[in-house]
């Protein structure tokens, strides 16, 4: 086992200055636990993690921070976008990967200039997130990998764009995660528990050409793959917001077999009677799974949910623990 330690004033050998530091010292071909313990402050750094069995460890989350500010509209050397998927604070790139008491966040603001800013690039299997809080406008939380393919040219750059698409299970625990548009998305089976999930009001807006109210944000984009059972699953998580009430969706598919479900969450006030949004996809009304059990709160209105939306009995959403859920060939139990 190796143990690393980073902190602002290092004072021994294996206490680094940096996380990438740290993260350098991690033989190439790893197969042991490594755990990095990161002392508080601020660490203004851009990061990817290639290496199996790795934990980041913080002290407390509020005050360890992984900060960094790239964006999507960023111009790059040759005179590109950066784009989504290269836009990343911290990227995890392998399996078996723990993150505990951070905060991982993008600086990029205001939303309307910077487009989309990814705090966290999560793409492996078996990752474990826990105690974190994870800070962003648009797209907070990719949970990779990427759709087979992109919907436009070049909507993929980064670095997984030409990969196998392996879709990995995610565990995130106890986490605040915010953000306004899509700011869980992706296609990995991820289960969600006692986590609270905000909606941040970042910028007023006006009514569309037609006068509806504005839409301030939607929490999730899934894209589960065609086939697979689980996608986003939601346990015991609270879904907050400073949006004004009645304007965000609690999610819409980003691709046709997406699934999103919520059990026992507690809904604020700020989410929409229809709950969840098409993506004008009526095609898609057949494929994905958009479905709740026992919400409450504010938020919570069965009676009033979109068409397609379905409210679980309780025998249905015995189906989603985090056992059935994540457990897959070699049971994993996060």
């Amino acid at each position: 086992m190796l143990n690393f330690t980073v902190s602002k004033t290092p004072d021994s050998e294996n206490c680094f200055k940096t996380i990438l530091n740290a993260l350098s010292r991690i033989p190439e071909n790893n197969s042991e636990p490594v755990t990095i313990l990161i002392k508080p402050g601020i660490y203004h750094e851009k990061l990817e993690i290639s290496h199996p069995y790795v934990t980041l460890a913080g002290e407390d989350a509020k005050n360890t921070v992984i900060s960094y500010d790239d964006c999507a509209t960023q111009l790059m050397p040759d005179g590109s976008k950066r784009g989504t998927f290269r836009s990343y604070t911290l990227f995890l790139n392998s399996h078996d990967i723990t993150l505990s008491n951070l905060t991982i966040r993008n600086e990029s603001f205001p939303r309307s200039q910077a487009g989309q800013a990814l705090a966290l690039y999560a793409d492996g299997d078996r990752i474990l997130v826990k105690d974190c809080r994870l800070e962003s406008y648009q797209d907070t939380l990719f949970t990779g990998p990427l759709p087979p393919t992109a919907l436009s040219p070049g909507g993929f750059t980064g670095p997984k764009e030409f990969d196998e698409r392996i879709v990995g299970r995610q565990y995130y625990k106890n986490c605040y995660i915010c953000g306004d548009i899509d700011f869980i998305f992706g296609s990995a089976t991820a289960y969600f528990e006692n986590c609270e999930i905000a909606s941040v009001y970042s910028e007023k807006l006006s009514p569309d050409k037609n006068g509806n109210p504005p839409v301030y944000g939607y929490a999730t984009a899934s894209s589960t793959p065609e086939g697979y059972p689980y996608g986003y699953v939601f346990h015991e998580c609270s879904f907050t917001g400073t949006c004004p009430d009645k304007s965000v969706y609690l999610g819409r598919p980003w691709r046709n077999f997406a699934k999103t479900v919520l059990i026992n969450c507690r809904l604020g006030a700020h989410i929409r009677e229809e709950g969840f949004h098409d993506w004008n996809k009526p095609e898609a009304h057949e494929t994905i799974l958009y479905a709740e059990y026992n919400s409450t709160g504010p938020g919570a209105s069965p009676g009033k949910r979109a068409s397609f939306v379905k409210q679980l009995t309780a025998a249905e959403s015995s189906a989603y623990t985090k056992e059935a859920v994540l457990s897959g060939g070699d049971n994993w139990n996060p």
